[in-house]
């Protein structure tokens, strides 16, 4: 790609972060994407504070002086406690959001001296549309999932008219495009049936709703991975850019404090689960024993990636596979670098799409139990379309069950044949974040046609300009 020579981008963008779980992470990401592509840009990420001071550490913000944390209120009433509802703190949140981060995009306007001339915003906060119509400034939203449960958002009014009304959660979604294989019973929480109105699921419908008017509209993705989704959302917004996946771009170098690669190099190929169910899920402790069960009693070396209380396992359990080498549970892991293991050969996962992305990039199938959200869309899409991943018998994890995924994915024919077809899907993800991929191309017309202008292009590419460390 030719290198385009014109006078530096001077905008300012502002970052209006959905403070919870690992959305922050994912927008921070991105945000250090353009920054390292733009870095006369001056960015300012609005967030709560207790996300900033976790993100925002000396170490980890070098080269990044062009990004600057703001506080936004968390909504919380004075002597506020937890309720033990894991959606109040969103609703409470929520419902003060628009007003803070107006507030606090002045007072960044003020320190910096320059008036915002772009909003980013991660997808769910709709009303930044709305917010960047009143400034008469381009919208951004990120959309941190993948393409199909991109477009049941898009597409929710449709279903509730043609699913809502019948109640049946077998009947086919084959009115949308690409969803003759799905049913009803798919569909994110919400969608169609019970819990409409919780605050999450209005939330997604209003963003559904107002993404047709964004400016553009980019996702953490690769355009080749679901090729008839991705032209079907080309129809319904403005510009739609594929941005990922991040678990391809450059990070921060990652110490393996627990030798979790070092005990890898000690195994054959393709032999080591991986276990991992996100920062959010927690497994039942009935079906944690049975997992745990399956793994020792089936002889399937493992790495387990686990927040909990160690006494949730089987008593020895840990110390007994610890000592005879089958397996290892630690705190944390570099989940990508574990991936990308040649020992690695099946990712037990709740198939949030981040952890979809890397299982990919590190050519590894999967078996899936899902929670919530996106997760049952994501499983079903890697078992019945793509044909990578399996889910467990009945939706529950029991020692047969698992055992017999576990077989099928790293003892059968069929798991080599899912490893194949994975690989397949990495190699479209490395040819998209190359110099002549679709993903390079999208962040470039993102940076020159919508932050900087087409008066202040500069094309970059993103294999030589991302070099961040």
């Amino acid at each position: 790609m030719p290198i385009m020579n014109h006078k530096a981008c001077t905008q300012h963008v502002a970052v209006l972060v959905f403070p919870f779980a690992s959305h922050p992470d994912i927008l921070l990401h991105f945000i250090r994407m353009i920054s390292a592509m733009a870095p006369d840009v001056k960015f300012s990420f609005l967030s709560l504070a207790k996300s900033n001071s976790s993100l925002f550490t000396e170490s980890n913000s070098k080269g990044f002086e062009n990004i600057k944390p703001y506080k936004v209120w968390d909504g919380l009433p004075g002597g506020y406690a937890f309720s033990g509802n894991p959606l109040e703190p969103i609703d409470l949140f929520l419902k003060v959001a628009p007003g803070s981060f107006k507030k606090v995009i002045e007072e960044a306007e003020a320190e910096i001296g320059q008036k915002v001339g772009c909003l980013i915003s991660d997808a769910f906060l709709w009303f930044a549309g709305e917010m960047a119509e009143e400034m008469q400034v381009p919208w951004v939203p990120l959309w941190t999932s993948g393409q199909r449960s991109l477009l049941v958002h898009v597409g929710t009014d449709v279903i509730r008219e043609k699913v809502g009304a019948s109640g049946e959660k077998d009947q086919s979604l084959d009115f949308l495009p690409g969803f003759s294989a799905f049913h009803a019973s798919d569909l994110p929480e919400g969608v169609a049936f019970e819990n409409s109105e919780s605050p999450i699921a209005v939330m997604v419908h209003k963003m559904g709703q107002k993404l047709p008017q964004a400016t553009a509209v980019a996702i953490n993705s690769f355009q080749d991975i679901d090729l008839e989704v991705v032209f079907e959302l080309k129809k319904r917004f403005h510009k739609f850019l594929h941005v990922g996946p991040f678990s391809l771009t450059p990070t921060a170098p990652i110490h393996d404090e627990h030798g979790c690669l070092e005990w890898l190099d000690k195994h054959k190929r393709a032999s080591v689960a991986y276990i991992s169910f996100g920062s959010m899920a927690k497994l039942p402790p009935h079906e944690l024993a049975a997992l745990a069960e399956a793994l020792e009693e089936g002889g399937f070396p493992f790495i387990w990636s686990f927040r909990g209380n160690e006494k949730d396992f089987p008593e020895g359990l840990i110390e007994r596979t610890n000592r005879n080498g089958l397996g290892k549970v630690v705190p944390w892991v570099s989940q990508t670098k574990v991936l990308n293991h040649s020992s690695v050969g099946v990712f037990v996962t709740h198939c949030g799409w981040n952890s979809v992305l890397e299982s990919i990039t590190g050519g590894v199938p999967m078996i899936c139990r899902p929670f919530l959200a996106d997760q049952p869309l994501n499983m079903r899409t890697l078992e019945v379309l793509w044909r990578i991943g399996v889910g467990i018998e009945g939706g529950v994890l029991t020692k047969s069950g698992a055992m017999k995924a576990l077989e099928l994915c790293l003892s059968s024919k069929q798991g080599n044949e899912m490893r194949e077809r994975t690989s397949i899907l990495k190699v479209f993800a490395e040819e998209a974040v190359k110099s002549y991929g679709r993903t390079t191309e999208d962040l470039n017309v993102l940076v020159n046609e919508i932050i900087c202008g087409p008066s202040k292009r500069k094309w970059l590419d993103w294999g030589t300009n991302l070099n961040w460390w």
